[in-house]
């Protein structure tokens, strides 16, 4: 067993980087609860590793006495003075209570110890080498998933991507290699953990920071970020130097450095833009390449009303709302983008169509008909391209949206049954 040891402790030292004194602590409290049960209650009981051989011995404080009456408090003196030629009566000496068989009850305590000590020590590295850590890249193999979460091995240690700092576009393969954005190191029910992420904006932010030499000198900096990770991120930018184009530098000669960035976040689209302290510039900025009309600014509100051209409309809103919505989100105001609206003769009556046509949709009251065409919402092509989130801003449609949606569907789906079909269907 003595051998046996001493290689597992060579081998957790050199492996996992655990002080030899801290593990043979662990074994020796370990040790001293199967010697109490392989000895029985002596008196200031003991056990000692030689950290050189592993040898392991047990001591006891006995009491000389002339007649032993407890043989777990009292050595005699004859017995004593085989050790100690001049001992007293009375006085107290340690000696080795080693049983027998100690070295098999030892064994199996000293291996239970031994792991936990292990764990409890691996946990506590885990906190000191990465509390600092934390804003840092990290490269990690996927070593096993735990429902939707990916465990990553980090090489001394294994860390944490749940599912919710996952990319919803991105599969991992056990054994693959992944980079991710060390987000936090977090005490657990079980000890601390690493938590990563590949979905926080600041991951982005990180590998331009990487990338872009300007970025990390502090020439160019980052004023914002918005992100729908796995679709698309805004990112404005501001150089200090006015002799240092900001946009040109983050996307490189001939674009190298965005396709090392957008390649590493598997094509999800990556918009640079320069920052500008002036709203209607910054918004303009955002919604390149849409063309703006006219602005409307609500300071109060934080709100900017935008007109744009019925051919701009789709372009500026973005596929389900998502240029407009990143606008919001990276500008901090609230964007509402409009139709302009192109007064003609026979005005009235086209808004009176309009809203027949919306109105025609089953479950579509009138006023909510009204309410669309007055927010931009002409047509049913006009209101598939509308996102949800934009149309529950609309006061007459509110949580109403997802069913109005729904009826458009069920609506268009029906109207493109081949005649003869649609009553069956029905």
């Amino acid at each position: 067993m003595n051998a046996d040891f001493l290689a597992v402790l060579e081998f957790w030292e050199r492996e996992k980087g655990i002080s030899r004194d801290v593990l043979v602590t662990a074994v020796q409290d370990a040790l001293l609860v199967a010697a109490k049960r392989a000895v029985g209650p002596a008196r200031e009981l003991r056990v000692q590793i030689d950290p050189k051989n592993g040898e392991i011995k047990a001591f006891a404080k006995l009491v000389v006495s002339e007649k032993v009456i407890s043989k777990h408090d009292q050595i005699s003196v004859f017995e004593a003075r085989k050790t100690k030629a001049d001992v007293l009566l009375g006085e107290e000496m340690e000696v080795e209570v080693t049983p027998t068989d100690f070295g098999r009850i030892a064994s199996q305590y000293a291996k239970q110890a031994l792991m936990q000590a292990i764990r409890k020590a691996e946990k506590q590295l885990i906190f000191t080498e990465f509390k600092d850590r934390v804003g840092d890249i990290v490269s990690g193999t996927v070593r096993r998933f735990e429902r939707s979460d990916v465990i990553l091995d980090l090489g001394k240690y294994e860390a944490l991507l749940p599912n919710k700092e996952r990319v919803p576009t991105e599969d991992y393969q056990t054994g693959e290699r992944v980079r991710c954005y060390v987000k936090s190191v977090e005490q657990g029910v079980n000890g601390p953990e690493i938590i990563l992420s590949r979905a926080d904006p600041r991951f982005v932010v990180k590998l331009f920071q990487l990338e872009v030499s300007e970025i990390n000198d502090g020439t160019i900096e980052i004023k914002a970020v918005a992100r729908e990770p796995g679709f698309r991120t805004k990112m404005a930018v501001y150089s200090r130097d006015a002799k240092v184009d900001p946009v040109g530098a983050c996307v490189g000669m001939r674009g190298q450095r965005v396709k090392n960035i957008v390649r590493e976040l598997n094509n999800e689209k990556v918009d640079v833009i320069p920052w500008s302290a002036d709203v209607r510039i910054f918004v303009t900025n955002a919604l390149a390449p849409a063309q703006i009309k006219a602005f409307e600014l609500d300071e109060p509100n934080h709100r900017v009303r935008i007109i744009v051209s019925k051919d701009q409309l789709s372009l500026a809103i973005g596929k389900r709302g998502q240029n407009a919505r990143l606008t919001s989100r990276l500008t901090g105001w609230h964007v509402d983008i409009h139709q302009e609206v192109v007064v003609v003769k026979n005005f009235e009556s086209q808004v009176a169509d309009a809203v027949r046509t919306l109105a025609a949709i089953p479950g579509v009251t009138p006023e909510q008909a009204a309410a669309l065409v007055r927010a931009g919402i002409h047509t049913l092509e006009d209101l598939a391209q509308a996102d949800e989130i934009y149309l529950t801003e609309i006061p007459e449609i509110g949580n109403q949206a997802s069913f109005l949606l729904e009826a458009l569907h069920t609506e268009t789906s029906r109207r493109d049954l081949p005649v003869g079909e649609e009553s069956a269907a029905i």
